[in-house]
């Protein structure tokens, strides 16, 4: 495995929604490359036949499901086409099929989907998996790799898992090997649903490694032959926690794709995060903090605004407020108004109007916030470390220079209450002007991984979500854990925020027409209101408000600078 002159095709495969580039295999291209060894990558996200049968799927579904049992709608049913994909590829029995598809519809939403509404989506499971065989096929025949590399997420992982099988019956001698998120929560090393993959499944046959964690020096690693060999998976400590140094890595690498098909074009200045939230799994996977130098970042993107044409850049950093005054600063001497879109933590320097208002004039386009609850007991059992007068604050400063607010919430984390959870309604509609997108989601609990699984493991019950005997269709086991709320409060939960953030006006946005009309409430609500996502992707309009910007001098914030709030 040590030849430079080694082919490499790196893949993410459906469904993974195709906003951006995808940075993973961009990242390990450049890396690779640099070290003198042949990169192909490729998305197949973008395949109009793939969103073709993604649209379907969901089409039928919103059809088969009460409409106020469908919750956070496109989220909770991407669980549920992950499950049915993975009973199709497995199953053998067409009767326990069309029964398993039931009972993860009934556990999903709540709800019972009659059988001809099962068939419907079945047979729109199939077609996609006989379109998605040809397609791979093809690939493969037309690159003729010598290594296969796929990045493996949460959704990804049937197509992925298939994939495997198609290159190992048609290619004995290719190298196969899986990274990505995945391997950080449910397929983490040490759970049981990891052991069982490589070990009792005939997959274990398809795959010659697994690449947990930041993947450039381990991979290049197991190409020199440098990793202990005989063995599935490999970790940090084989390369004894060894990272990349971000201030001498190269740029990724896009060139394989169309960045005229993606709506943003990613960067990053960061990788891992200072915090421990409790559901998190990003310190798990990424190890210790890293950042880039600023000015780095700001050149980078001016180079690819003026070689692309684009000025919306999606910060793919678990978090930017180590980064986000600096980078503000610096893209303001690029002397081009560039926008970027980022995850943001609801804490003091964000509650300042100065500050907010540098950020703004600095491209700062969205602020993606992880409010998670309105409770502050929910916030202190989450290792939050922030406050409600915090989250009030720093939202209403947000939304004032005209930054959009997107804001997620966690629903059902252990230990919520009845109570916890109108605080959370009560919040919402205190700041529906100031929030620009409200999006919720179930608590989910993962054996291994997040920062809490071991207290939770220890201190709670853990309950299977589907039958026992499903495993072998379903290749993963998916728990729940005992206690209040349970899993049917929670979803009861769930669709409770949908429907009090429809009644208030705050939309959670899914289709470009969608988000249109999203952002035409934000302009009216904010007279500093960031441009619309339309008018920052037309190529022909050149847009420089941001560095002109000036402050608003209507009235003061309307939250005291000091103290605590309570409901």
């Amino acid at each position: 495995m040590t030849e430079k002159n080694l082919k490499i095709l790196l893949g993410l495969l459906p469904f993974w929604t195709p906003w951006i580039p995808p940075l993973g295999i961009s990242c390990l291209k450049s890396f690779l490359q640099e070290h003198g060894y042949r990169v192909k990558t490729v998305d197949a996200n973008t395949e109009e036949s793939f969103k073709d049968s993604y649209s379907r799927y969901f089409r039928v579904l919103k059809n088969v499901i009460p409409q106020d049992k469908q919750g956070n709608f496109y989220n909770i049913g991407h669980d549920l086409l992950q499950h049915h994909m993975m009973a199709h590829i497995n199953h053998t029995d067409e009767k326990v099929y069309i029964e398993l598809v039931e009972t993860l519809a009934a556990t999903t939403f709540f709800t019972g989907i009659t059988t001809s509404g099962i068939r419907e989506l079945n047979t729109i499971v199939s077609d996609f998996f006989y379109v998605f065989e040809d397609y791979f096929l093809g690939l493969l025949e037309g690159e003729r790799p010598d290594v296969l590399g796929l990045s493996v997420f949460r959704g990804t992982v049937p197509a992925s898992l298939f994939a495997c099988k198609l290159a190992r019956e048609a290619y004995p001698h290719m190298k196969i090997v899986l990274g990505g998120g995945i391997f950080s929560q449910e397929l983490e090393p040490g759970s049981e649903n990891l052991r069982y993959l490589l070990e009792d499944t005939p997959y274990v046959d398809y795959i010659d490694g697994v690449f947990v964690g930041e993947g450039e020096i381990l991979f290049l690693k197991w190409l020199q032959g440098e990793l202990p060999a005989g063995q599935k998976v490999y970790m940090p400590d084989h390369i004894d926690r060894e990272v990349v140094d971000l201030g001498s890595v190269k740029p990724p690498d896009f060139t394989d794709f169309d960045l005229n098909r993606y709506l943003g074009i990613a960067v990053y200045s960061s990788r891992s995060c200072p915090f421990q939230c409790s559901f998190c799994a990003e310190t798990v996977y990424w190890g210790k903090y890293r950042k880039k130098k600023a000015r780095h970042v700001a050149l980078r993107m001016r180079q690819l605004a003026e070689t692309y044409h684009r000025r919306l850049f999606v910060m793919c950093d678990s978090l930017l407020d180590p980064v986000v005054t600096d980078l503000a600063r610096e893209v303001l001497k690029t002397g081009m108004a560039l926008y970027w879109d980022g995850y943001l933590r609801a804490d003091k320097q964000a509650c300042e109007p100065g500050m907010a208002l540098l950020w703004r004039r600095g491209g700062l386009y969205r602020a993606r916030l992880g409010v998670e609850s309105g409770s502050r007991k929910v916030l202190e059992l989450m290792n939050k470390n922030i406050t409600l007068h915090q989250v009030k604050q720093s939202i209403s400063t947000l939304a004032r220079t005209g930054i959009k607010t997107t804001t997620y919430w966690v629903i059902g984390h252990p230990g919520e209450t009845e109570s916890d959870f109108r605080q959370t309604l009560d919040l919402l509609a205190e700041l529906q002007d100031d929030i620009y997108e409200a999006e919720c989601n179930p608590f989910r609990y993962f054996e291994t991984g997040q920062v809490n699984s071991s207290e939770w493991k220890q201190n709670r019950k853990r309950v299977l979500l589907y039958p026992d005997n499903t495993r072998s269709l379903l290749l993963t086991r998916t728990w729940t854990l005992e206690g209040e709320p349970s899993r049917s409060e929670t979803m009861e939960r769930v669709n409770r925020f949908v429907c009090e953030c429809s009644r208030l006006g705050i939309p959670n946005p899914y289709s470009l027409q969608e988000i249109d009309q999203a952002d035409e409430r934000w302009k009216k609500l904010h007279k500093n209101a960031v441009p619309s996502f339309l008018e920052l992707t037309n190529k022909k309009d050149r847009i420089d408000e941001s560095m002109e910007l000036k402050p608003l001098l209507q009235g003061d914030n309307k939250f005291d600078a000091e103290g605590e709030f309570d409901f």
